[in-house]
């Protein structure tokens, strides 16, 4: 953590708070520069147009920023304390480095320039340069398990599992901001409303969600779901009206509505039901269910499940994303020390490719979308 330069920089400060920016930026990946943007959702809302949070993911349709970035899928190995990378065009590794110990998750910024690697139990994020693949000096930040930012791009989200806490962090220096002390033992992952507003995060061992009130920083209400779940993933639906909750212990997937956050209902996928990702079209839910090495698809518009995919013999899909063209489903193996490259089309594992011990959130980029609300790359 750094500290202000008193005075001047107060003052700074001061200009800077009506676009969210903060002037410290310790990687020296960039400037820095952080723009607001209106929720997809708050805007189609506005224009009389159908909402579809997911609408600037399409196949393809990189920000300009990006367009010209390799390729790759950075996978961090959490027994390891390594992060493979690997070419998606030729399922090879072709870089490998060290991190701090217990790497978790690699994390797109806001704003799509640089990627995290969240270092659990070594209180650091890794900075990548996704233009040259290049690591740069960590970042001390304590108990980073997971991170997301707030839908305007002014603060990073570091979920801090162990340490029960929020932690609003200046998107760019990871500098401190305000620190939420939650009662949600095991707080892992989490989703934003269409219009930014409020988050969903999941308590892995409390068996039940919390609301955030994103603007006011504090929690709003519980909500129950199961005694003995261990819900997972969180992942809204394209229409902005149903939070998709993956619960490991209950073996699927609970909805809850978006507006009023009350349980709507459940449906069963698979043994370990953990990882949610959309489909470049916002048709499909993919459910990775690492317990019986199977993906489900859930239909977003009749909310049911309607296939399943299983990989040849067995495979624990954990976390990950989908390539920019839509074609593959990329996942983690967490505990076969290998990654799953499978085609969308078909359902087929087109590659194993073995990486370290323990891979887990995997981030494939670049990815379509105008900002990152982080994760593995959850982008609007």
């Amino acid at each position: 953590m750094r500290s202000l330069a008193a005075v001047a920089l107060m003052a700074l400060l001061a200009l800077a708070g009506c676009s969210g920016a903060d002037p410290k930026t310790p990687t020296g990946f960039g400037s820095g520069k952080t723009r607001t943007a209106r929720a997809p959702a708050e805007a189609a809302s506005r224009r009389g147009g159908p909402v579809d949070v997911y609408a600037a993911d399409r196949p393809g349709r990189l920000s300009p920023g990006v367009g010209h970035y390799r390729p790759l899928v950075y996978v961090p190995n959490s027994q390891s304390n390594t992060v493979d990378v690997i070419d998606q065009r030729t399922y090879r590794v072709v870089d490998h480095f060290a991190t701090g110990a217990l790497p978790q998750h690699v994390t797109p910024s806001w704003d799509l320039r640089r990627l995290w690697v969240t270092n659990d139990l070594g209180n650091s994020l890794t900075p990548i340069d996704p233009r040259t693949g290049r690591h740069g000096r960590p970042v001390p930040v304590p108990d980073p398990y997971n991170i997301y930012f707030t839908p305007n791009g002014r603060y990073a989200i570091v979920v801090a599992e162990r340490l029960q806490r929020l932690d609003f962090r200046y998107a760019h220096s990871m500098r401190m901001h305000h620190s939420l002390t939650v009662d949600c033992k095991g707080m892992d992952h989490l989703d934003f409303t269409a219009d930014g507003r409020h988050l969903l995060a999941s308590c892995e061992f409390s068996g039940k969600a919390i609301v955030v009130d994103v603007k006011r920083e504090r929690v709003l209400r519980t909500v129950a779901l199961a005694a003995g779940g261990m819900p997972q993933d969180v992942k809204l639906s394209p229409d902005g009206r149903v939070f998709y909750v993956a619960d490991m212990a209950s073996n699927g997937v609970w909805l809850i509505d978006a507006h009023r956050f009350r349980k709507l209902g459940f449906l069963a996928t698979g043994a370990g039901a953990h990882g949610l990702y959309a489909s470049r079209d916002s048709r499909l839910l993919y459910v990775s269910n690492r317990g019986e090495g199977s993906i489900t698809l859930i239909s977003f518009r009749t909310r049911k499940p309607i296939d399943k995919w299983h990989l040849p013999g067995g495979g624990s899909p954990d976390m990950g994303g989908v390539s920019a063209d839509g074609r593959l489903l990329w996942l983690s193996g967490r505990y076969n020390g290998e990654v799953y490259a499978i085609s969308t089309r078909t359902g087929r594992l087109l590659k194993r490719i073995p990486v370290g011990a323990g891979p887990h959130g995997l981030c494939v980029y670049p990815q379509p979308g105008r900002h990152s609300l982080g994760h593995t790359g959850v982008f609007r």
